[in-house]
């Protein structure tokens, strides 16, 4: 269920996957606005912390479909589907270290298919349209 701030929202049980193969469940609650389609808004709530990351759609979307052995994203943000098919791993890399998380992919696969419903994948431009031309007539009357 959406909050009012965002267009469309996706809790997913996530498991994040310790350096000696221990395993914690985290929350993790994808958001998406329309008014900026680019940016996927990931909470990762964990037993003692959270973390909020911003993600581009895009990666996420290409992750989907990515491998172990060409992952989606170079920096610090990775995508890829497991072995197994049904699972997909996110792998996050900070200055506060780095994480490796599992999550099923079809709430993923669903949270993407209701953002591209609203948002198509490379139409992100003509809905910011309105948003630039509103910022470049405010920094010109500043």
């Amino acid at each position: 269920m959406p909050s009012s701030s965002y267009d469309v929202v996706e809790v997913v049980a996530m498991q994040l996957i310790g350096s000696d193969a221990s395993v914690l469940p985290v929350s993790t609650e994808f958001s998406f606005r329309t008014t900026d389609p680019y940016t996927v808004r990931a909470v990762f709530t964990g037993p003692h912390t959270m973390s909020t990351w911003l993600v581009g759609r895009e990666l996420l979307s290409l992750g989907m479909h990515a491998t172990a052995d060409a992952p989606a994203g170079t920096g610090d943000v990775q995508v890829w589907r497991d072995e197994d098919p049904d699972y997909t791993l996110l792998s996050l890399s900070g200055v506060e270290g780095s994480a490796l998380l599992a999550a099923p992919a079809e709430p993923i696969e669903r949270f993407l298919a209701a953002t591209e419903a609203l948002v198509p994948l490379g139409a992100e431009s003509d809905r910011m349209e309105g948003e630039i031309t509103a910022l470049i007539a405010a920094l010109l009357t500043a």
